[in-house]
């Protein structure tokens, strides 16, 4: 995409691609940006044959490098609360979706774009990939899905990030649990297409009461969480999915006993 916007695609084994394109400012987002990225996950989402989402910068040079300054200075306090709802909004609709989303990380990811990256199911970066919370730096709290950092990598990891700014590089990202895969940049979309042929091998109702259930027990004390994970095990047998998936199961175990 040369201009501004967000397209996306589904394949014929129901993987969406969403891309995410302002090349020219490292595809940081604006307001007609996260309506167009709202709408996309959306759309995808309501896809009957969707298996996974791979959610992706255009180019090379970033993944999302944050929210457009520009239109930040020009807030008011009324449209600051209009702007935030909006990063929250497409954080949100990540984290509904029903199937894995997998951030293809490259380049930066700052910001909103790391609160982005963070309501991902699964992120896998480049070794050249870099990110950061600067957002102190321009004279504004990290806020709405930056909550979400402190289960990924800490509480005192989260406090350095977003109380000095920094940034850090893959290899520090990995080691702090901030993406669950490092590759090199030249490997980055095979390594992506392996995870996603691995949530392909799951049964699609399987992976979507998983994906369900994790969210669940994000909010849900551990007594609750164990309550729902029975339900949600029953609720599998709705379908013919278990019986179907088991039985071939059962049937290569039998093929590769020897004679």
């Amino acid at each position: 995409m040369s201009e501004p916007g967000v397209a996306h695609t589904i394949d014929a084994s129901g993987v969406a691609t969403v891309t995410v394109a302002n090349v020219g400012k490292l595809n940081t987002l604006t307001p007609a940006l996260m309506q167009a990225f709202v709408a996309a996950i959306e759309a995808v989402s309501a896809t009957p044959a969707l298996r996974a989402v791979v959610l992706r910068g255009a180019g090379e040079r970033a993944f999302i490098g944050g929210a457009d300054i520009e239109v930040m200075a020009a807030l008011d306090a009324a449209g600051a609360r209009e702007f935030i709802t909006q990063i929250h909004q497409c954080c949100a609709a990540l984290r509904r979706c029903p199937v894995p989303v997998i951030a293809r990380l490259s380049g930066w990811t700052l910001g909103a774009g790391l609160e982005i990256a963070a309501a991902c199911d699964l992120r896998i970066a480049a070794s050249t990939a870099r990110f950061g919370m600067p957002e102190v730096r321009i004279g504004i709290p990290s806020v709405v899905e930056a909550a979400l950092l402190p289960s990924l990598i800490g509480w005192g990891r989260t406090r350095r990030l977003l109380l000095t700014g920094e940034t850090i590089d893959a290899a520090q990202a990995m080691a702090w649990g901030l993406i669950e895969q490092l590759v090199a940049a030249d490997r980055l979309d095979r390594a992506v297409a392996v995870t996603v042929g691995n949530i392909l091998a799951g049964g699609p109702r399987a992976i979507r009461l998983q994906k369900e259930l994790i969210a669940a027990w994000e909010e849900l004390s551990p007594e609750a969480a164990i309550d729902r994970g029975i339900e949600s095990f029953v609720r599998a047998w709705d379908s013919d999915e278990p019986a179907r998936m088991m039985a071939a199961f059962l049937e290569a175990m039998r093929g590769r006993k020897p004679a």
